[in-house]
């Protein structure tokens, strides 16, 4: 099993490296610098509102059928016939749930226009995940990983030609950003539901009130997580632009920082998406879980806490060679949110084996205490440190939510704790940080130093024994341990 999560997970890898590098600092800053900070993050604030409320489209659906369709891929056609009308239903109300909302917090006309868009493109997204649970619940995964890259790559086509394309005379607007994104889901979207005709056969409707309700019933502890961690990891954006006398500039700075933070989460998210269907199938039959929890960790922490201190200790010139207004104050920002992704790493591993496992319960538990914390913090930091402040919120949040998930993994599955290995990730993690510190003073360039930072890491968690060479080459020349 850890060959075969090896291979798909380097697959994955190096499609998204190929693709969603350039679409977020080659379009999507690009964009930002474009149109400006103030309307960037009139954009911004509405595109995170708009994921807020996004589970009602899918009500835990996608992670319920991924971990279904991995045990019991037979069910494949009967559960389509049934879950797409089902879907069909929930976007209708999900349509409904967000423009009331927006109504009450006082959204203007132009951004209900935007938002009727973001709308349309958060029901295609979510049909686009459904349809890949189930090809990557089948495991399926060379393809699940083309499709988790083909939308970036038609806005790549679509922006780029806006951009550079020479088609008009017209200052690039905003709108265009979202139009693109329309067009490039509708056409992912196509050629899932191909792909997905292909490997179940033809299916018709179904629109069976108790079928929906036995679905619902089992998935909603999905949703409700969902929603929760959404609430803790999008709604800071939303409460700096409403907050604040100035939020809409202040959104636009706060997503500066935070884009580097989301590049580097969507490649700790491929973990989780391959995780969930091998841990829901190794769980149903009673296999052991530990050795791929440990490897999977080991190779996705090493390279984050690289990534993390090579970040701080090069923000300013990390973000002076990105964006054009208020570098200092989005460098700050973006240091303390970098720090962030060693707890979104943890548990998107960690959290995936509880979720496979059925412990939502205890997951739901935690995440309404995380979201409680983060929007306590965030009404707290916000009026007095603006920006900054919701990054600490962030930070605080995210570590306390890995941490207890670490234990609770630990409690569930009895795993032991080698105090060895902890030292040995600690002075792994000291000697990285001496290194990222003191490279500072070498008299080269900044690039270099940071992407020997970022290799020296690695090279580190080979001298370490954290990840051994040898493992690796049995896995690819023989196959599981």
């Amino acid at each position: 099993m850890r060959r075969n999560f090896f291979t798909n997970i380097s697959l994955l890898i190096f499609l998204n490296l190929l693709v969603k590098p350039f679409w977020i600092f080659g379009i999507d800053r690009t964009v930002q610098n474009v149109v400006g900070t103030q309307e960037y993050g009139f954009y911004f604030s509405l595109f995170n509102f708009s994921i807020l409320l996004n589970i009602l489209l899918d009500l835990g659906i996608n992670n319920y059928n991924n971990r279904n369709i991995a045990q019991n891929g037979q069910m494949l056609s009967k559960s389509l016939s049934g879950i797409i009308g089902l879907k069909l239903l929930l976007a209708v109300l999900y349509a409904f749930v967000t423009i009331v909302l927006a109504y009450f917090i006082g959204y203007s006309s132009r951004q209900f226009y935007i938002l009727f868009y973001l709308i349309l493109n958060q029901f295609i997204a979510s049909f686009i995940l459904y349809l890949r649970s189930n090809i990557s619940g089948l495991h399926l995964f060379k393809t699940d990983s083309i499709l988790s890259v083909l939308d970036r790559f038609l806005m790549i086509i679509i922006c780029g030609i806006l951009l550079w394309g020479g088609i008009t005379n017209s200052p690039f607007k905003i709108e265009w950003f979202v139009y693109a994104q329309t067009l490039a889901y509708s056409i992912t979207l196509l050629i899932s539901v191909l792909i997905v005709i292909n490997t179940s056969g033809f299916f018709k409707l179904n629109f069976d009130r108790v079928y929906f309700l036995a679905i619902l019933k089992k998935s909603y502890p999905f949703a409700l997580l969902s929603l929760l961690m959404a609430l803790y990891y999008r709604i800071d954006s939303v409460m700096i632009e409403r907050m604040l006398p100035d939020g809409k500039e202040q959104a636009g700075i706060y997503a500066q920082g935070f884009r580097i933070l989301d590049a580097a989460s969507m490649f700790s998210f491929l973990f989780a998406a391959l995780l969930l269907p091998m841990f829901s199938r190794m769980i149903k039959n009673r296999q052991p879980v530990v050795s791929l929890v440990q490897f999977s960790f080991l190779l996705l922490i090493v390279p984050a806490i690289g990534l993390v201190f090579a970040s701080y200790f090069y923000k300013l010139q990390i973000i002076d060679i990105l964006y054009h207004h208020h570098v200092s104050y989005a460098a700050d920002i973006f240091g303390i949110l970098i720090f962030c992704f060693i707890g979104i790493s943890s548990s998107y591993i960690f959290g995936t084996l509880l979720t496979a496992n059925g412990n939502l319960k205890y997951l739901n538990i935690l995440s309404a205490g995380g979201a409680l914390l983060n929007i306590v913090l965030n009404i707290i930091l916000i009026p007095r440190y603006y920006a900054w402040g919701a990054a600490m919120a962030s930070l605080f949040t995210q570590t306390i939510i890995a941490a207890i998930q670490i234990l609770m993994v630990k409690k569930v599955f009895h795993f032991h704790i080698s105090f060895s290995k902890i030292l040995t990730l600690a002075l792994f993690i000291l000697a990285v940080w001496i290194i990222s510190r003191y490279s500072v003073h070498i008299d080269i360039n900044w690039i270099i130093k940071f992407t020997s930072v970022i290799l020296l890491s690695v090279f580190f968690a080979f001298l370490f024994r954290l990840i051994k060479l040898r493992v690796l080459y049995d896995l690819l020349k023989n196959g599981d341990e």
